[in-house]
């Protein structure tokens, strides 16, 4: 049974170290970092590692903006999907008869009900 504890306990030590260096390659500087280590060896090398700085010096603005601008995508790939619905939906003709309107396939077909004779209007002598 020690052996098996032993292995246990070994397993999660190995476990707790790949999680470890899984989150040091998460923080922002990392990813950036990453993002950006094929174009530090262009020409424009000096402005790569100034953008990097500062994100090292303000990762929370940066995230920040980061999400603004993720957010502000969704919101437009949203608004197109909206427009291009209501542009097929105008495309599709409508009818506007008092039947079309009635009609509700989830209610029972029932026989459509009498007009009272009183309620009949003659405009044949208007």
């Amino acid at each position: 049974m020690n052996e098996l504890e032993r292995d246990i306990e070994e397993s999660r030590a190995r476990l707790d170290q790949t999680i470890d260096r899984i989150q040091g390659r998460l923080n922002a500087s990392s990813l950036v970092d990453e993002m950006l280590g094929s174009a530090r060896r262009t020409p424009l090398n000096s402005v790569y590692d100034g953008a990097l700085e500062a994100v090292r010096r303000n990762p929370v603005p940066v995230l920040l903006i980061a999400a603004g601008v993720g957010w502000l995508m969704h919101r437009m790939s949203q608004e197109a999907t909206r427009r291009r619905t209501e542009v097929q939906a105008e495309r599709v003709p409508v009818l506007n008869t008092g039947a079309a309107r009635a009609y509700d396939p989830d209610r029972p077909t029932t026989k459509p009900t009498a007009v009272p004779a009183n309620d009949i209007v003659d405009t044949t002598h208007v």
